[in-house]
């Protein structure tokens, strides 16, 4: 039958869809993890990145500072709080080690597109007698926009992928799918396994593209200056 007909036998078996070992229930957990952790990350990270780009100080040393946490395996972080006491308290481990993953292109992408705003036209509004607030809200945020929502997507979809390795230090998530797999010697289940991972984290993305066109406000402003 070949690898790929044995990977869809398993995936059409309903068997491997329900209970706790099944799909959608450990998709129930990935998600679980996933979206708590960029929540966390999102609030961590943007309100540094778009005030910080926002005045100009501060930034470069964030960012290079963030970085330095893609230098390090996500897999090592997540296998050496495992051992802290923070492993007591159910998946806080894995939720911390992918907020550390998420935040960098968060941080990055947030300031980069602060201070690729064009300065004169920051200056202009400024010699309209706007406020800082209203210079950030109007001006510097709708154009940094973009490069704002492509660092989400990159986090989001970086985040997905991870979370994989939560099942190899004995969390739930789509990576159970995968690890039992090679337990089994199963070449048909892992490649379910990643086929799956693949497919949410496309379908997240596009999701994610979607939305921020809808949001985005020079689009809304465009449209209401064309009514």
């Amino acid at each position: 039958m070949g690898v790929f007909g044995e990977t869809w036998s398993w995936l059409a078996d309903g068997a491997n869809w329900s209970g706790e070992s099944g799909v959608w229930h450990l998709l129930g957990q990935h998600l679980y993890f996933s979206v708590v952790s960029l929540l966390v990350a999102c609030v961590i990270g943007l309100p540094a990145a778009l005030y910080l780009g926002h005045i100009g100080k501060g930034g470069a040393l964030a960012v290079n500072l963030s970085n330095v946490g893609r230098a390090v395996p996500t897999f090592a972080v997540l296998a050496l709080l495992i051992t802290t006491p923070l492993r007591k308290n159910g998946d806080v481990p894995t939720i911390l080690a992918l907020v550390l993953f998420a935040v960098p292109p968060l941080l990055t992408n947030a300031y980069v597109g602060m201070r690729e705003v064009d300065r004169s036209v920051v200056e202009a509004a400024r010699g309209m007698g706007m406020s800082g607030r209203q210079v950030f809200f109007r001006v510097e945020l709708p154009l940094a926009y973009p490069l704002v929502m492509n660092g989400v997507r990159s986090a989001t979809v970086q985040v997905i992928a991870t979370a994989t390795l939560a099942a190899m230090v004995g969390e739930g998530g789509l990576g159970r799918i995968i690890t039992a797999g090679f337990n089994t010697q199963s070449t048909p289940q892992v490649v379910a396994g990643a086929l799956i991972v693949g497919l949410l984290a496309l379908l997240v993305e596009g999701a994610l593209v979607l939305a921020s066109r809808l949001c985005d406000p020079m689009r809304r402003r465009g449209a209401a200056a064309a009514e």
